[in-house]
């Protein structure tokens, strides 16, 4: 990724002006979040130990405490059954949120009971028998029988008026006829329901009450609110009877981020959740953020104008320079560093650059001239400088020779010898860089072109084949020149190396090798390339033949030499 010069300027002026205050905000502010933090959290956990605390002091002070007074009166052997009766009267009257009271007796569905007047009257302006739904039925105080549950409230909501009420059942030890006698007490919960709203931190945070399936209760509409994580972890210790109250932050599915603590009360199978939005618990520190950003952002438009005038001032001589090097990356070394006048390192940057620049160009010129094994036998010695010797390797080596370039220079002018000559080696030096072979000098008509690594004979006998096809064409489109091409190829030792005067050397390969290449390129016909038998032997090649000659008498060789002429298959 590029990061512009006057953009680090930029970055740099403004993390002066702004890093030290950046650091001192953010230190301040995460001491701050700290302590806000525990004191939300201690706030939390007091909010949720008070009010379970209140629902069960509530519970068992103003309503079980009362009621079993009232059983153990009703239990009273003194008392006839009117003045059991009018107990049960004066027991509603002074409990106002006690809604009903009744004697049951095990085995009969006749009960006896009592009503709070003014909440039958709601029921009743409801459309609902009052003595029915505040009836509690045989079964259900058989069920808390069965489960030894005597005292413990069983939650239930009336669906048509939205009350929640608690039944809870007291046992008699008097018996009628021999059967359970049982006093039943339905509770209107609505004061747990109006503690809740009216606590100082719903102003503020959140309380909720859920049951064990996760549902909100004291409230009109039962909302299921299991998806909430906090929700989720208090179920199972709500169904495990655990009380176990903890701190829980988590992020809502809305994505809001929430501090939450939960408390369970002892006589109810609740949960008390409070909450407080991140938000909201660090409201001081977001002011002070806020703050903290106003100046930032004031030191910022400072920083940035002296950062941007400062910059273009510095950086538009450096700019400068990059877009020539940019030119001379592109081959254009005529590209010079101007109108760069600035007495100081940049300005003698900016000389050293053009110096540079020409010297480049030079030796750009100069590396036409050479082979790549030459430039790679250069750089590998660019600390002790070229030393004159050879080494032994073994290489495939290829001549080529144009056939009628003699008669053609004789009838066209010398500029059109060079620009035919030119364009032939052009495509010959193509097929050799495709095979990856290199160029290793032009000789008149001639080039030498040299092998090395894996599979060079291979790659030597496809390229030697190539060339011959590609002069082919060349001939097809200017049959007037009348050009040919004779190629020999040769594998085998050669010394390579640079070899010559101290101070005018040439690197380049000797050996029998080289020569045999020469001869038989010599004695090669018009488009025809003949290899020796090593060539031949290690160039298997899929679409190439080798047609066996008869041995050829070649200048310097005692013997005939074996050599075949490389075809490419018909079809």
């Amino acid at each position: 990724m590029r990061f512009p010069l006057r953009l680090k300027f930029f970055v740099f002026a403004v993390l002066l002006a702004v890093g030290p205050l950046a650091l001192v905000g953010q230190n301040l502010t995460q001491l701050s979040r700290d302590e806000l933090k525990s004191a939300a959290n201690e706030d939390l956990t007091t909010v949720a130990a008070e009010l379970r605390s209140t629902f069960d002091n509530t519970f068992q002070g103003r309503w079980l405490t009362p009621l079993t007074v009232i059983r153990n009166g009703v239990d009273s052997g003194d008392l006839g059954v009117p003045q059991k009766i009018s107990l049960l009267t004066l027991g509603l009257q002074e409990l106002s949120q006690v809604v009903a009271l009744q004697l049951s007796i095990e085995g009969s569905d006749l009960p006896i009971i009592v009503t709070n007047e003014g909440f039958a009257t709601r029921l009743s302006q409801a459309g609902l028998n009052p003595v029915e739904v505040l009836a509690t039925s045989p079964e259900l105080i058989k069920a808390i029988a069965g489960t030894g549950q005597y005292g413990r409230p069983v939650i239930t909501r009336l669906e048509q008026t939205g009350d929640w009420l608690a039944t809870l059942a007291l046992p008699l030890e008097t018996r009628i006829a021999g059967r359970q006698v049982t006093m039943a007490a339905r509770i209107d919960l609505g004061l747990l329901g109006e503690t809740v709203r009216r606590h100082p931190f719903a102003q503020r945070g959140e309380i909720t009450v859920v049951d064990q399936a996760g549902r909100r209760v004291l409230t009109g509409t039962p909302e299921l609110l299991d998806q909430r994580r906090i929700v989720a972890s208090t179920l199972p210790l709500i169904v495990a009877g655990a009380r176990a109250d903890a701190l829980e932050p988590y992020v809502r599915p809305d994505g809001t981020a929430m501090l939450g603590a939960y408390a369970f009360p002892d006589w109810f199978p609740w949960a008390v959740i409070t909450e407080l939005s991140e938000d909201n618990a660090y409201a001081v520190v977001n002011a002070i953020t806020r703050q903290i950003l106003t100046v930032g952002l004031v030191g910022f438009a400072v920083a940035a104008a002296a950062a941007l005038l400062f910059a273009r001032q510095l950086t538009r001589p450096i700019l400068r320079i990059g877009q020539v090097a940019q030119q001379v990356g592109e081959g254009d070394f005529s590209a010079r560093v101007e109108d760069v006048r600035s007495r100081d390192e940049i300005g003698d940057l900016a000389g050293r650059f053009n110096r540079m620049i020409a010297h480049l160009g030079e030796r750009v010129e100069l590396m036409k001239f050479v082979s790549h094994s030459t430039m790679s036998a250069i750089q590998s010695a660019e600390r002790t400088g070229m030393a004159r010797g050879g080494q032994r390797r073994r290489v495939s080596v290829i001549f080529t020779d144009i056939r009628g370039y003699t008669e053609f220079s004789e009838r066209v002018p010398p500029e059109t010898v060079i620009e035919v000559l030119n364009s032939y080696f052009d495509a010959q030096t193509d097929i050799v860089e495709h095979y990856k072979g290199d160029v290793d000098k032009f000789v008149g008509d001639a080039l030498v072109a040299v092998f090395e690594g894996e599979g060079m004979e291979a790659r030597a006998v496809a390229c030697a084949v190539g060339i011959t096809e590609a002069m082919a064409r060349l001939l097809e489109e200017n049959p007037e020149h009348g050009l040919h091409v004779g190629i020999g190829v040769a594998s085998g030792e050669v010394v390579m190396g640079a070899m010559g005067a101290r101070d005018r050397m040439d690197f380049t390969v000797l050996g029998s090798t080289v020569n045999l290449s020469a001869r038989l390129c010599s004695k090669a016909a018009a488009d025809q390339v003949l290899i020796d038998r090593e060539t031949r032997d290690a160039a298997v090649l899929e679409d190439i033949v080798y047609e066996p000659l008869e041995p050829i008498v070649l200048k310097g060789y005692a013997a005939p030499v074996p050599a075949f002429a490389a075809l490419r298959k018909a079809g």
